[in-house]
């Protein structure tokens, strides 16, 4: 039995990674800005906690209880791409400081606020593997197309701040691995405006990405430290 600890447990997502683990036999603690949902009842395995993550004391307290477990696997789910009111930037004149502001603060801030306190568990635990979930379009050099100005931006960051704390995480536990990673157009709220343009092969269920995801978490290796990862293991450029 192993510990796993997942954040942004309410998504498509990471309630797959929550029920694949399970399903291993693992020990899950799953922190959310949200309740519990019903399908979490009766099963032990699982430790759910709602979390105020802009309240550094209910982001600590929740982390303290989590971490007393000694996860050796973490994951980071947060994002946002859109909303009812909103899609993302075809031109530049469609840019909204309320767009911008809010995929920042999802896709930036919320996995920076957890880095920042997860960072003295990382490190001190031996082995500790922690994964960001971003984005392929949050690649400067891969940026062909254009368009979806604030979600590449914040994904763009959101790698950039992984790459610098992996930095300072290689000097404090060279056995500790920090990676960002693509995990695949995914059949989720997140992508439902465009899934007629993906094709079917292309497009994944939860389930079969969070099979994906816990592969390449299994395969890291502390050498890999810093990079952006695709949903094969296989480095992406920035």
């Amino acid at each position: 039995m192993s510990d796993v600890l997942i954040v942004g447990g309410s998504g498509a997502i990471g309630s797959a990674l929550i029920q694949h683990y399970g399903a291993l036999g693992d020990r899950v603690t799953a922190l959310s800005r949200k309740a519990a949902p019903p399908w979490v009842q009766g099963r032990g395995w699982l430790h759910w906690q709602s979390v105020d993550e802009q309240d550094s004391a209910s982001l600590n307290t929740a982390l303290e209880h989590s971490l007393s477990r000694a996860p050796g696997i973490i994951y980071l789910c947060q994002g946002w791409l859109h909303d009812e009111k909103t899609l993302p930037e075809k031109a530049i004149s469609q840019l909204s400081d309320e767009h911008l502001l809010q995929s920042l603060a999802v896709n930036l801030l919320s996995p920076a606020r957890y880095l920042q306190a997860l960072m003295p568990y990382m490190f001190r635990q031996p082995g500790v593997k922690v994964l960001v979930l971003s984005a392929k379009v949050g690649s400067i050099t891969d940026n062909q197309l254009g368009g979806w100005y604030s979600y590449r931006a914040s994904k763009a960051a959101v790698n950039m701040l992984v790459k610098t704390a992996s930095i300072e995480l290689k000097r404090r536990n060279k056995t500790a691995t920090l990676v960002t990673v693509h995990p695949g157009t995914t059949a989720s709220e997140l992508s439902a405006p465009f899934q007629a343009r993906v094709p079917a092969a292309q497009l994944q269920s939860p389930d079969s990405t969070a099979s994906r995801l816990a592969q390449v978490a299994a395969r890291l290796q502390p050498e890999q430290t810093g990079l952006l990862l695709n949903w094969d293991g296989q480095p992406l450029p920035f």
